[in-house]
């Protein structure tokens, strides 16, 4: 599907809305495909307030839904290889009772969670648009549907 950003932040709000753990979501794609602005909106959507800074440079935020769960926003831009994430107690998030997202996932190789949504964002010839992949991986919740 090809979405504008506006419609990627309200798909992102409503997700992070009716959202509730255990819920990963791997997002996948280029720079400037719309990682971080998806994450900080499903983080919105959840009722995370204040501002939502990318987690580049400290890789991992972690906040907390007034929902009382939660919120993790996890950047594998700098990781470069998996072994990595063990620093970031990455054993212990996989079993979190909470929503899990996880820019340049790949970077985390095959320690994903086996039961997770891998969300693919691209740019497409129209630069006003991203085309958005969803796949369901194991046994997820369906997502609300991009309004």
């Amino acid at each position: 599907m090809d979405l504008t950003e506006a419609a990627l932040v309200r798909w992102g709000r409503a997700i992070g809305a009716q959202a509730s753990p255990p819920l990963w979501i791997s997002l996948h794609g280029p720079l400037g495909a719309g990682k971080s602005v998806f994450a900080r909106a499903v983080c919105e959507g959840a009722g995370v307030g204040g501002t939502l800074p990318s987690p580049g440079f400290t890789l991992l935020g972690v906040y907390r839904s007034p929902r009382s769960f939660p919120v993790v926003h996890a950047d594998l831009y700098r990781i470069e290889r998996p072994d990595e994430l063990h620093g970031l107690g990455w054993r212990e998030l996989e079993a979190a009772d909470a929503v899990v997202l996880v820019e340049w996932a790949d970077r985390a190789g095959g320690r994903q969670p086996p039961d997770r949504w891998d969300l693919t964002l691209e740019h497409v010839a129209d630069p006003m648009l991203r085309r958005v992949r969803a796949v369901a991986v194991g046994s997820v919740r369906d997502l609300p549907a991009p309004a």
